[in-house]
């Protein structure tokens, strides 16, 4: 089977986001060949190069989104009149003040109050829906004929179509507030988001000749595999362990014009939306990135949760013996930054410390930026004055009750052995996605508390106990329960070394999306038109197998859950059930193919003197 892997800002970049997991699946999935299509957020991504390639990784594509570079192309009359149409089409349907119909409360929306006021449309009016989704393809096609849309984005055309949808009847109040340099800024940044449109990646030597586009998240990388799809038939499968539209609730600035904020927000729903209704699969990593595609419309029928994998390797050893750990520290790691609340930790600290004068905390975490450094003084500060007596010297590992290290320093660290000093891993977060911290203390088999935010319930399940966040006299009662009581700890820990195993192993990770890429292909099929050198249609250039009727090859039909996976107790109501509406004996063999092998199965001929 052939792969098209689209990302943004990832693999193969040395520096990518979710790269590392990219690189375990391509490595694991070796049976399968991958096309690469990278799409890069910054020069530095570029710079630092890429990871070394396996030999099932046949070609790698790369464009930048973070420079726009003029494509010289001139548009003529029906060319502008073609786009200036679209534009005011999609822009319109940004603009337009549709009735949302359910509205998630703030405590779904982010794990805190953080993200800007504007309502999330949890189900988007079908007529703007389609309006929008015309428009984007309209574009696409228009690119496709002229050689690229990048000067007629920034044009003043977009500006002014921009500006009309904006004051429009029945737009958006805040819309209704755009100034010149607010159009300016929305023009640029949805040009920014629309850059795949003028990629050369769609013919039938790029995406149009692989067999399943898998986007390793939304945002630009899914726009990629939606073109892929409309111009060449190809299936779609959409992997999200972080949702984009969350992640730009949580990056928009501030400070930034309403009318900026509103319109680039709705832009972000409606194209999530029409990637999850187009996308023939959805692969959430936890059920609180689920709950946000539901909320955009996404169809359940599609949503098939698969965990993040992670390397257990490193922590075996520590798992296995568990006796190292020394019984009054707890541990915190991850990155320093204010949403991960280390002043609500500090402070829960000082009660432990009350209650358990031997207690220690190791913070270990890797300061990503310039604001991580800031917060980091300001946590060193907060510890000195909460311990005055023991302010010396209490930054480093020794005889204190608080040390800071660094992930990234010279001397940083083994993590495997930093979980196993603790008794005790603690969270403290107020906005958490997938909890990668817990998971690694799980398959050390420590006991944990943590915040209830993000998907960590759901990662923990029983093994663990939660708190609310920002309560540091919760933290503290859940972390003195659990100094306290030394057996608790022990059989926490088993439990969660377990529950590790099963759930957030590579391998799971890999046999899950493995099972998935058969299962798409065998029911979406693309469509191909094989020549030879002549240009002349070659006979039997397909399998007769790829043509056979039925639910296997339905192409407007939702994935659905096959047969084989149904609980016992449904055999006898399996013909009731939407989308399985073929009789098995009206199959070729009078049976049911496996899963992993049905677009390719030849019929089974009828036993001998049965007629």
């Amino acid at each position: 089977m052939r792969i098209g892997l689209l990302t943004e800002g990832g693999y193969p970049y040395v520096g990518g986001e979710a790269r590392l997991w990219c690189e375990r699946l391509v490595h694991g999935l070796a049976q399968h060949e991958f096309d690469v299509y990278a799409l890069s957020r910054g020069e530095r991504e570029e710079v630092e190069g890429w990871v070394p390639l396996p030999p099932q990784v046949s070609r790698v594509r790369t464009a930048p989104l973070w420079a726009a570079e003029d494509d010289g192309v001139v548009h003529g009359r029906r060319a502008r009149r073609r786009f200036a149409e679209a534009y005011g089409d999609l822009v319109g349907a940004l603009c337009s003040a549709s009735e949302p119909v359910a509205s998630p409360s703030a405590s779904e929306v982010v794990d805190s109050a953080a993200v800007d006021s504007v309502a999330l449309d949890s189900a988007v009016v079908e007529p703007e829906a389609d309006r929008f989704g015309s428009a984007l393809y309209a574009l696409a096609e228009l690119a496709r004929d002229e050689g690229g849309l990048s000067g007629a984005l920034r044009s003043e055309t977009a500006v002014r179509a921009l500006e009309s949808a904006c004051h429009a009847p029945g737009a958006l109040r805040a819309a209704r507030t755009a100034r010149v340099p607010d159009l300016l800024e929305v023009a640029a940044q949805v040009e920014r988001a629309l850059r795949p449109l003028s990629l050369d990646w769609y013919a039938d030597d790029g995406l149009g000749a692989v067999d399943l586009c898998h986007a390793t998240t939304g945002g630009a990388a899914a726009l990629t595999g939606l073109l892929a799809r409309h111009f060449a038939g190809v299936p779609l499968l959409v992997t999200e362990y972080g949702v984009r539209l969350r992640a730009h609730y949580l990056g928009a600035p501030g400070e930034a014009p309403s009318a900026v904020r509103a319109v680039l927000a709705a832009f972000h729903r409606r194209l999530a939306a029409e990637v999850y209704r187009r996308a023939t699969c959805i692969t959430p990593g936890n059920a609180h990135a689920r709950r946000w595609q539901e909320r955009c419309g996404a169809d359940r029928a599609k949503l098939r949760t698969v965990y993040p994998g992670m390397d257990a390797s490193r922590f075996t050893a520590v798992g296995e013996s568990p006796d190292g750990a020394d019984p009054a520290t707890l541990v915190w790691v991850g990155r320093v930054e204010p949403a991960k609340d280390l002043v609500s930790l500090l402070h829960a600290f000082a009660r432990i410390r009350a209650a358990e004068p031997t207690a220690r905390l190791r913070i270990v975490g890797a300061v990503p930026d310039p604001e991580g450094a800031a917060y980091l003084g300001h946590c060193k500060a907060l510890a000195e004055h909460l311990f005055p007596d023991e302010a010396e010297g209490a930054y480093a590992v020794g005889d204190n009750p608080v040390s800071f290290e660094d992930i990234g320093g010279p001397q940083a660290p083994d993590l495997a052995e930093v979980y196993g000093a603790g008794a005790v891993v603690v969270l403290s977060s107020v906005i958490e996605g997938f909890p990668i911290s817990l998971v690694e203390a799980m398959l050390c088999g420590r006991a944990t508390v943590s915040t209830d935010v993000g998907a960590v319930v759901e990662v923990i399940g029983g093994t663990g106990l939660a708190v609310p966040p920002r309560n540091p006299r919760a933290l503290a009662e859940a972390c003195v329960a659990l100094l306290r009581d030394p057996a608790r700890r022990e059989r926490l820990g088993a439990a969660a070394r377990a529950r590790a195993l099963e759930l957030f192993t590579i391998e799971q990770n890999i046999a899950a999306f493995h099972e998935l890429y058969l299962e798409i292909v065998s029911h979406e099929p693309v469509r191909r038109v094989l020549v030879d050198g002549a240009g002349e249609p070659r006979p039997f250039g397909a399998p007769t197998e790829a043509h056979l009727p039925g639910r296997w090859t339905g192409r407007r039909r939702p994935l659905r859950r096959p047969r084989w996976a149904l609980p016992p107790e449904h055999d006898t109501a399996r013909q009731d059930l939407p989308g399985y509406d073929m009789p098995e004996q009206d199959l070729p063999g009078h049976g049911t193919p496996e899963p992993d092998t049905a677009a390719h199965h030849a019929p089974v001929p009828a036993a001998e003197g049965v007629r």
